[in-house]
């Protein structure tokens, strides 16, 4: 993987311990990247008040205070001048209460998505729609372009044999196919391989693996954006 693709992960904290120093050697001779971290430190604390979720129970909140406490300073310095880690505790602390995700699960599936940018950049940007989703707690996230994210806490790993398959149902249209997924890990992010226009209907499906041209269950979630 490119070291400029690692920028997102650092951010919340998903890196490996030689991931997370070859980053750091990197950004502090690599302008763009300073940029972009301190845009995504910033903009990923959005993301967990994207919608309403309930108040985590108080032994998760002093979880997350204690691993602030225990984080170790980066010296790299980034334009707002303030020590990284505080921004890094900051963003993944958002993300862990907003969206209910128990911290350790959070930084298992934020490994897992680190190579998924576009993702994370349209998730945590203040300015696109969100839209919380009936049937399973998470949201659908759309750009201003009609780029759209889906995000499912707690999704169990899809069936044996099976795969979840996710659809953009424009208003009084036929539900087109915008990607599969395997769920588990926690939290699940899906960037969808469809636009999503104002009025349509974001649903999932359980299909055969592979996916399916056209939906042959019942969505077992939806969000009308």
């Amino acid at each position: 993987m490119d070291t400029h693709d690692l920028t997102a992960a650092y951010a919340l904290h998903a890196l490996d311990e030689r991931e997370r120093d070859e980053f750091e050697n990197h950004l502090a001779q690599c302008e763009r990247c300073r940029d972009e971290l301190a845009v995504l430190t910033e903009s990923a604390s959005a993301l967990g008040w994207a919608v309403e979720s309930p108040a985590p129970p108080p032994e998760l909140r002093q979880r997350i205070l204690d691993a602030a406490a225990a984080g170790r300073e980066n010296v790299v310095p980034l334009r707002a001048r303030r020590p990284v880690w505080q921004g890094i505790a900051a963003a993944a602390a958002c993300v862990a209460v907003g969206l209910g995700v128990w911290a350790a699960t959070l930084h298992n599936s934020l490994a897992h998505e680190r190579g998924q940018r576009g993702a994370l950049s349209v998730a945590a940007d203040p300015s696109s729609h969100k839209v919380s989703l009936q049937g399973r707690h998470g949201m659908v996230a759309i750009a201003h372009n009609g780029d759209a994210v889906l995000v499912v806490d707690g999704l169990d790993p899809a069936p044996a044999g099976k795969t979840y398959e996710a659809w953009v149902i424009p208003p009084g249209g036929k539900p087109v196919a915008a990607g599969t997924f395997d769920g588990g890990g926690g939290m699940t992010m899906v960037k969808l391989r469809q636009p999503v226009p104002r009025g349509a209907t974001v649903a999932a499906t359980v299909e055969r693996d592979g996916g399916v041209d056209t939906p042959t269950q019942e969505p077992f979630l939806s969000a009308e954006t």
